[in-house]
């Protein structure tokens, strides 16, 4: 496992009190506990042994939803909104602007494991569109220099 131990693991499970119901918390515990925003695989494992599940059932949770990834991304999660009034205001322009200014395409992670760009269906910012969510901060309206100002905002507090 790469920062999260197997003993934190046990422990937010534990925490939980071993539900199935919980799941979702334990799932997402972990994921952020793992400092690269992932579940790994022996964390999954763990999962499934301690809650009485299959892996398989692990797996279908984590493949479902998602906010959950099985492969490490970067402390900050870039989605771009793929909802149709994002797209007619123009989301295509807002993706093409993040992507130059962070140096990756869609589904990719920065080197420094800083920012991960991906899509996200409709969070409800339809309002502000094209939009953008960062950690649960919604930005809209965007055109090149906000796209700027926020990165530049998020690689500055994420030193």
């Amino acid at each position: 496992m790469e920062k999260i131990r197997a003993q934190e693991v046990y422990g937010i499970i534990n925490k939980h009190n071993k539900s199935k119901e919980q799941i979702l918390s334990i799932l997402l515990e972990i994921q952020e506990a793992s400092g690269r925003n992932y579940v790994p695989e022996e964390c999954a494992q763990i999962v499934a042994q301690e809650l009485g599940l299959s892996l398989s059932k692990v797996y279908d949770v984590l493949t479902f939803y998602a906010m959950f990834s099985l492969k490490p991304r970067g402390k900050y999660i870039l989605e771009i909104c793929k909802s149709a009034p994002c797209h007619v205001n123009g989301s295509k322009n807002v993706r093409d602007m993040f992507e130059k200014e962070l140096g990756i395409s869609i589904g990719e992670t920065t080197e420094d494991n800083m920012f991960t760009l991906q899509y996200s269906s409709c969070f409800g910012a339809c309002d502000i569109a094209p939009a953008v969510k960062i950690g649960g901060k919604v930005y809209g309206n965007l055109n090149e220099q906000k796209v700027k100002e926020i990165v530049d905002l998020y690689r500055k507090e994420g030193q």
